[in-house]
């Protein structure tokens, strides 16, 4: 999946009104997983999309942050989707949700791995997809 195409599946499914609120998302979500996933789990699922895609999941090392591998769960990665799109939360859970749905369409199934380095509650987020629920505390 090149970029447009993915980004344009962001914007159609969270029914945003823009490709801008589509890319601000999906960089949110992007930068957000690359800070809570293991440094080589990111890698792996970096290099499996579009390079402008991928940078996202690279950049809290290159931007001097905290790294990868930070342990916090559900409310935190909304928190922090929710600040860096400056969404409210409800549309970052949905919205992380729709991106999380598109790169594991995008990866073939790479997504699954870094799902399994989840916590249950984040997990959550990636199994929901655009038409599921979250269980109950979301």
């Amino acid at each position: 999946m090149d970029h447009d195409h993915f980004i344009g599946q962001v914007q159609a499914r969270a029914q945003l009104a823009s490709r801008g609120e589509a890319e601000g998302l999906t960089r949110a979500t992007l930068e957000t997983l690359g800070e809570r996933v293991p440094e080589h789990l990111a890698e792996n699922l970096a290099d499996q999309l579009p390079a402008e895609l991928g940078e996202h999941l690279r950049r809290t090392v290159t931007l001097g942050g905290a790294g990868s591998g930070e342990r916090f769960g559900l409310d935190e990665f909304v928190r922090r989707v929710a600040e860096r799109g400056h969404l409210p939360e409800p549309n970052a859970v949905y919205g992380s949700r729709v991106v999380l749905e598109v790169t594991d369409e995008a990866t073939r199934g790479v997504l699954d791995k870094v799902r399994h380095s989840l916590p249950a509650d984040l997990r959550q987020l990636v199994d929901a997809g655009s038409t599921g629920q979250l269980g109950s505390g979301s």
